[in-house]
């Protein structure tokens, strides 16, 4: 019995101890993916080429999404314009700020995309690859990969997304900008976009290579030989993308020697 009466004012004072008052963990960080140090696909036919040179007109395959893109100089140069939130006045529609963004009819399942970038004041190069047929997903987008430039503290990023299965699914993309839902959106996002630093010297105002491989539901790229990012998720398995789409946030993104292949499984 002692035992009990003894135990009692340990169990009160333990009940009315103050808090303590060190800081609480931060949350975890996802872990980012293991990025494939050898190619995930091998090429197959060649599907399409342009080195922006000397063409009369370009090739109709082109299409004009998010003005606006030029041919100047022996490249492709995209310049974002819609780069403030204009509300609707005088009976013209609200804009809100976009991209600019020039797409290219070329239908695949699986694909490689060559091509160079120059960041010239531009802070994200990427591509896109839709599915203009497909309505689960806004506007058809599927997944992307983008080359980022952030100009304060003048590093580059690489991301990788899946956009059917992740902030572009219909159900997500009406939500998502809902404060209410902010948790719930988070969760749905889970796993469906891989943000990586660069670690290798890039620098704006020369051209960088790019490689962006897309097979089954896996999406690697390289920049200049390196791998850079990499994503394993169940959207990039879409069936049928059929145009992929060349984007340039800031002011000036250039492209050049582009190509684009079929592809099958490396393995």
């Amino acid at each position: 019995m002692k035992a009990v009466f003894l135990l009692a004012p340990l169990v009160a004072l333990a009940a009315d101890a103050p808090k303590s008052d060190a800081p609480k963990a931060a949350p975890a960080v996802p872990k980012l993916p293991a990025i494939p140090a050898e190619a995930i696909t091998k090429k197959g036919e060649l599907l399409f080429s342009d080195d922006f040179e000397g063409k009369a007109a370009p090739d109709k395959r082109w299409v004009k999404v998010v003005p606006t893109f030029v041919v100047a100089d022996g490249v492709l140069k995209g310049t974002q314009t819609r780069d403030k939130a204009i509300p609707a006045a005088d009976g013209k529609p609200a804009v809100t700020p976009h991209a600019a963004v020039h797409g290219l009819e070329v239908p695949t399942k699986d694909s490689v995309v060559e091509f160079k970038v120059r960041f010239d004041g531009a802070t994200m190069i990427d591509v896109e690859l839709d599915d203009r047929k497909y309505t689960g997903a806004h506007y058809g987008h599927i997944c992307r990969a983008q080359l980022r430039f952030n100009p304060k503290d003048k590093t580059f990023s690489a991301v990788i997304i899946d956009e059917k299965d992740g902030n572009m699914r219909s159900d997500i993309y009406k939500i998502k900008n809902d404060p209410a839902k902010k948790a719930e959106v988070a969760k749905l996002l889970v796993g469906r976009q891989a943000n990586f630093p660069i670690k290798q010297a890039l620098e704006p105002g020369k051209w960088i290579a790019v490689v962006v491989e897309t097979v089954g539901d896996e999406m690697r790229m390289t920049v200049d030989g390196t791998p850079v990012a990499y994503l394993k998720s169940s959207g990039i398995a879409h069936e049928t993308k059929s145009r992929f789409e060349f984007g340039v946030a800031g002011k000036d993104g250039c492209i050049d020697d582009l190509k684009i292949w079929a592809a099958t499984p490396a393995k």
